[in-house]
C-alpha cells in the first residue's frame, strides 16, 4: 500500500508487494529530489562565497592583488548581512594558482583574517589575532604544501584547510583618515613574487549592481560544479560527494544535466531554499531566545568555527547561518567582555508575527547598552538577507549616529515602518511595503551585563 505517502509517491502503482515496474522511474524522481534538497542545505556556505568572488572578479574587476572595499551604502547592498557601520575590505584567492600567500597587516585597530570556502576561520588577525593589532607578516600555506625553504622568522604561518579562501579585515578607527590608512597600507601578493610585489590595488564597486547571495535554480548547481572543481572536500563528506554525483556533478567531468535532471535540480534548489529560510527564520536548536521573555535570539547557532558539535557535525546550523549571513570567526561570538562581537537576530515581533514591511513597529533601547565600541540595529531584507534597499538609503541607527535622540533617561526608541513617524526621521528605518524583513542588533565590544543577561533589549513592537 502506497496511499498516505507524500508527494509523488501518493497512490505509486504496486505489483503486489513490489513497486510495479512503470513505477520505478517516478521512485527515482522522488529520490534524486531528495538528494538535490539535501545537497542544497550542506554546499550553502561553499556556494555562497564561490557566488561572491565571481562579483569581485567578473563585475568589479579584481585580480589576485587586489583588496574590494565596500564602504558607501550602495557598496553594500549585494552583501548579506552586512552592518552599515564599518568598512569591509576583503578579497578571495585561489592557493593553487597563487602558491603561498602573503599578507601584510598594518599595526592599527583592525579586526578581521582568513577562511576557507566551507567558511571555517583559518586564522584570525588584527585585534583579535596573534599580533593583537600589531600589523606584521602572515604566509597561507593551501592544504598538504610545505612553508617556503628559508622562510623568515618575521612571518607568521597559516595553513589553510582549503585551496579557495577568503582575506577580509574591518577598521575599527571611527576617524575616516586614519581608516583609509589604515586600509592603504596593507598588502597582498605571493610569496614567489615577494622581491617585487605586484602593487595592491583598492578596488570598490562603484555603485555597480551585485548579488552576493547564492543563485537561484539551476545557477545554484553550476556554481556548485565549478568551484567542486577545485576545492578540498572532508572526509566526512564523501556521502555528501556521492550525492552529487547522482546529480550530475563530478570532479574532472562536465556539468551537462539531462531535461529529467533540470528539472530536479530546479525543484531540489526551490524546495532547499524553502527549507534553508524555515531553518534560519524558526530556528529551533536548543539555544532558544536570549532571554526568555524576548523575540530575539544568538543569530550565530554555530558553536565554533570547525562547524563541530559534541558527537556530530553542525549541518543544519550551518545551513542557518550561511543561508542569513557570510563569514564566521569566534570573535563574532565573544565570551570575554569587552572584546570581539555579539549579534543578536529577531525575525518576528513581540507576537511571533513576521516582520512587515508594510507596518509600523517600535524598539525600546535601555540605557546604558553593554557595547565597549558601539551598538547599532539593522534592517535586512528576507529574500536578499541584505541591507534594505529603501529609497532612505539608510539601514541602520546606533550609538554612532550623531543625530540619533535619546529620551531623558539615555534610553533610545527606534522606529520601523514605511512612513517617517511623528517623532521624527531621526530613529527611523524606512521598511518597504510587500518585503519581510529581519533585525541584528549588534554590540561591538560586549560587556559584563550582556553575558549575565542583567541588561534587557526591548522587542519590536507593531504599532
Amino acid at each position: 500500500m502506497t496511499d498516505g505517502l507524500p508527494g509523488r509517491l501518493n497512490g505509486l502503482a504496486m505489483d503486489g508487494d513490489v513497486p510495479a515496474r512503470e513505477a520505478i522511474p517516478t521512485i527515482f524522481d522522488e529520490l534524486d529530489y531528495q538528494l538535490a534538497c539535501q545537497a542544497y542545505l550542506w554546499a550553502l556556505p561553499l556556494v555562497s562565497y564561490a557566488q561572491w568572488k565571481t562579483q569581485h572578479y567578473d563585475v568589479f574587476g579584481a585580480t589576485r592583488s587586489d583588496l574590494v572595499r565596500y564602504l558607501s551604502y550602495r557598496d553594500r547592498l549585494g552583501l548579506i548581512t552586512a552592518n552599515a557601520t564599518t568598512p569591509y575590505i576583503l578579497n578571495f584567492f585561489d592557493l593553487s594558482d597563487t602558491g603561498p600567500l602573503v599578507i601584510e597587516l598594518p599595526a592599527g585597530p583592525t579586526a578581521g583574517g582568513v577562511s576557507d570556502f566551507w567558511q571555517r576561520e583559518v586564522g584570525a588577525m588584527g585585534e583579535m589575532g596573534p599580533d593583537r593589532g600589531q600589523g606584521g607578516k602572515y604566509v597561507i600555506l593551501a592544504p598538504g604544501v610545505d612553508a617556503p625553504d628559508g622562510l623568515a622568522e618575521d612571518y607568521r604561518t597559516l595553513r589553510s584547510s582549503g585551496v579557495n579562501i577568503m582575506f577580509g579585515f574591518r577598521t575599527l578607527d571611527p576617524d575616516p583618515a586614519h581608516a583609509d590608512a589604515l586600509v592603504r597600507a596593507v598588502r597582498i601578493y605571493p610569496y614567489a613574487d615577494r622581491e617585487n610585489p605586484a602593487p595592491t590595488r583598492i578596488v570598490s564597486p562603484d555603485g555597480r549592481a551585485w548579488t552576493g547571495d547564492q543563485p537561484r535554480g539551476l545557477d545554484y548547481w553550476r556554481r556548485l560544479h565549478e568551484i567542486y572543481q577545485s576545492e578540498v572536500v572532508d572526509e566526512r563528506d564523501r556521502f555528501y560527494l556521492a550525492m552529487l554525483k547522482q546529480l550530475g556533478i563530478e570532479k574532472g567531468e562536465p556539468f551537462a544535466p539531462s531535461e529529467r535532471l533540470i528539472r530536479i535540480l530546479e525543484d531540489g534548489a526551490a524546495a532547499g531554499e524553502l527549507m534553508a529560510q524555515a531553518n534560519t527564520f524558526a530556528k529551533r536548536f536548543a539555544q532558544g531566545t536570549y532571554w526568555p521573555d524576548r523575540a530575539w535570539e544568538q543569530a550565530i547557532v554555530l558553536d565554533n568555527s570547525a562547524q563541530r558539535g559534541n558527537g556530530y557535525d553542525e549541518l543544519l546550523e550551518r545551513a542557518s547561518w550561511f543561508y542569513e549571513a557570510v563569514s564566521f570567526s569566534e570573535a563574532m561570538k565573544s565570551t570575554t567582555p569587552g572584546v570581539g562581537q555579539a549579534y543578536l537576530g529577531s525575525y518576528t515581533d513581540a507576537e511571533g508575527e513576521w516582520l512587515d514591511g508594510g507596518r509600523d513597529y517600535t524598539l525600546h533601547v535601555p540605557a546604558d547598552v553593554p557595547a565597549k565600541l558601539f551598538w547599532s540595529a539593522t534592517v535586512y531584507d528576507v529574500t536578499t538577507r541584505c541591507l534594505i534597499d529603501n529609497a532612505q538609503q539608510r539601514g541602520d541607527r546606533g550609538s554612532r549616529d550623531a543625530e540619533l535622540v535619546a529620551n531623558d533617561d539615555g534610553s533610545v526608541d527606534l522606529y520601523f515602518g514605511p512612513e517617517a513617524p511623528r517623532a521624527g526621521e531621526y530613529n527611523w528605518v524606512q521598511t518597504i511595503p510587500g518585503h519581510h524583513w529581519f533585525s541584528y542588533f549588534r554590540f561591538y565590544g560586549p560587556l559584563e551585563p550582556y553575558f549575565d543577561r542583567s541588561w534587557k533589549l526591548g522587542d519590536i513592537v507593531a504599532a
